[in-house]
């Protein structure tokens, strides 16, 4: 199983509207997403991202198993992590860079279970979460997309992503959608 890890913070919607839209159905590949979110609003995230796709976007739930060709998105207020029997955990640790949920945690687990099949995209945010699981998913032998930090409504994501490893892509979001199709098209 491939597993593509997206995470962002501020302004992000918009990227992930325009990731989506450059990337075809892809069965072979779960992807799971990681957005900052507020701990005490109920999350819109599974309704809004599935207006993003036609693949069915739910969720986490902890145990859940990981299924090819659908979008997960964390809750809010809990770290996702996913477990070596690929069913997904939920914790309530400490906040990572302010967030829970935050992205390394996802990205390292990401990159523990999945190898070199985990690809892991950074989006705009304002912190530097992210890049710990990047270096972490490249050390793997994993793939990563950055999005290039000239298009972030913040930047300080992307660019600490870039500082963190050597991304396989900085780009817009589409053209991180379209190398997705691509790379996982590759992979099958």
């Amino acid at each position: 199983m491939i597993g593509v890890v997206i995470g962002g913070s501020a302004g992000s919607l918009d990227a992930l509207h325009a990731m989506f839209s450059g990337l075809e159905s892809v069965t072979e590949a779960t992807f799971i997403v990681v957005l900052h979110l507020s701990p005490t609003s109920k999350s819109l995230l599974p309704e809004v991202v599935g207006a993003y796709t036609d693949m069915p976007v739910r969720e986490a739930v902890d145990k859940m198993p990981l299924t090819p060709g659908t979008v997960v998105v964390a809750p809010a207020d809990y770290h996702l992590l996913i477990e070596r029997d690929l069913t997904f955990a939920l914790s309530r640790d400490a906040s990572v860079h302010f967030s829970r949920p935050a992205i390394d945690p996802l990205f390292e687990t990401a990159a523990d279970v999945f190898g070199a099949q985990t690809i892991g995209v950074l989006l705009s945010g304002a912190n530097a979460d992210g890049a710990a699981g990047l270096r972490a998913i490249k050390s793997a032998g994993g793939r990563v997309g950055i999005q290039d930090p000239t298009t972030a409504v913040a930047t300080e994501m992307p660019l600490a992503g870039i500082a963190a490893c050597r991304p396989d892509l900085v780009a817009t979001p589409r053209a991180i959608g379209l190398w997705l199709t691509s790379v996982l098209g590759g992979a099958a």
